[in-house]
């Protein structure tokens, strides 16, 4: 039997209790414990749910305790971002200023053990951001260990056409974004890694060529097949469901799928489920009144991520034309109920589409994306056997590919490919697989 490798995984965002980045990092790294040896490494404001989730402290994973830093940053954050849940570039630079105190904390209560050879595998999970160097990565390659850094994702660029959008979301900081690349650290952390995982094709292009030997290509996403057991169901009688699902702002276009789906509410074919809540929920409330389809629309708010399976369900087709989407979980998930995806082909929710075999439409002006959704979601209610083909097979492929179990499996590879650097980077996914 083979051994099973010993493997550091450093998560400073890893919370089962949490959504978005913290979830990403605790479910693959608690993913990775039924393949390998791992202790998690985390900061410790997530140390009470971890514990809750049944790992114990000290033994299966250690906190550290950058909260004299952290604190103040968040505040500071809160009060020049304008509102809750905009401003992500400067949390992001923000959180990149901090971060190499988590990392030296690390290496004090890690160093000695990784130098006397205690782990096979270093592997950074979070952060997700191309933008924050590791001082762990030469660290590790000079102890002769090696450092896996990944999924690496973000700065997608905003569209043309979409500059209101960037304004209303306090976007200022993603002007210069860019000149992260000249940031103190990063090429000695991309030469130090054995291995980057890039969990979008254009974070595999932002990374310079002379690295592209040890770029590995996975989305940073992952699903668990025991939250989705409620699958959509085939379409009562004429009447269809669209779902949308995440926060009601701008940029995730929210507007344009009820603009869209307008024609086939006032005929009477199809209810639409907005799962979410935000900024924007007047705006939306009033556009389906003035469009006189009130009653075809159903506003369910904040629902907790447990509980949108539920809700999800009573829909066939999931309506979500993000124009700047890193990972597109929610795309993921939809999939994972067997709801179509339509999306925008633009980031994490068009790259999914193409793995998957949901539809992504081209990116283009507001007025050419919502005639484009029209025509898509009109030929799949035409399409009832068709559609319902096309749901089972996208829910397939979720299933089986991008569960966290499978995602883990396949990180094995990865970890093989990092230890045995003069092989080619294994190819993971690719569309159709």
């Amino acid at each position: 039997m083979q051994k099973r490798l010993r493997v550091l995984v450093i998560a400073e965002a890893a919370n089962p209790e949490w959504v978005s980045v913290p979830l990403v990092g605790w479910s693959m790294a608690q993913a990775l414990r039924e393949v390998a040896d791992v202790h998690i490494v985390t900061q410790i404001r997530n140390r009470d749910a971890i514990v809750r989730a049944g790992l114990v402290e000290d033994v299966d994973f250690t906190t550290i305790d950058t909260e004299r830093l952290a604190v103040p940053a968040r505040r500071f954050i809160e009060a020049l971002r304008g509102g809750s849940g905009k401003g992500w570039t400067l949390v992001t630079a923000v959180s990149a200023l901090i971060y190499p105190y988590f990392e030296r904390l690390v290496w004090q209560r890690f160093g000695a053990a990784i130098r006397r050879g205690d782990y096979d595998i270093v592997h950074r999970v979070t952060p997700l951001t191309p933008t924050t160097p590791s001082s762990l990565a030469p660290r590790c390659r000079r102890a002769g260990i090696p450092f896996v850094l990944g999924p690496l994702n973000g700065g997608l660029p905003w569209p043309k056409g979409f500059d209101s959008d960037r304004r209303k979301e306090r976007e200022w900081l993603s002007y210069v974004r860019a000149a992260y690349k000249l940031l103190p650290g990063r090429s000695a952390t991309l030469k130090a890694a054995s291995a980057i995982i890039a969990g979008s094709r254009h974070t595999a292009a932002e990374i310079p060529p002379r690295f592209a030997d040890r770029i590995v290509y996975m989305p940073e996403n992952g699903i668990d097949p025991g939250c989705f057991t409620r699958v959509a169901q085939p379409p009562d009688g004429y009447s269809w469901g669209l779902c949308f699902i995440g926060r009601l702002v701008p940029y995730k276009a929210p507007d344009m799928a009820l603009q869209a789906a307008i024609p086939l509410l006032r005929a009477g074919k199809a209810h639409f489920h907005i799962i979410g809540d935000g900024p924007m929920l007047g705006e939306l409330q009033q556009l389906v009144a003035e469009a006189g389809v009130a009653d075809a629309v159903s506003f369910h708010g904040w629902v907790a991520h447990d509980q949108v399976p539920a809700l999800a369900s009573a829909a066939q087709i999931f309506v979500f034309p993000s124009i700047r989407e890193f990972g597109g979980g929610a795309v993921l998930e939809a999939m994972a109920m067997g709801l179509v995806p339509v999306v925008v082909d633009y980031g994490g929710p068009g790259e999914l589409a193409a793995l998957g075999g949901g539809i992504a439409i081209p990116l283009g002006s507001r007025g050419e994306i919502i005639t484009r959704l029209q025509d898509e979601l009109q030929r799949l209610v035409a399409d009832p056997t068709g559609t319902a083909e096309l749901a089972h097979s996208v829910r397939e492929w979720a299933l089986s590919r991008m569960s966290w179990s499978a995602k883990a499996r396949a990180m094995l590879e990865i970890y093989d490919f990092a230890r045995n650097p003069r092989r080619a980077p294994p190819m993971l996914f690719a569309p159709g697989r």
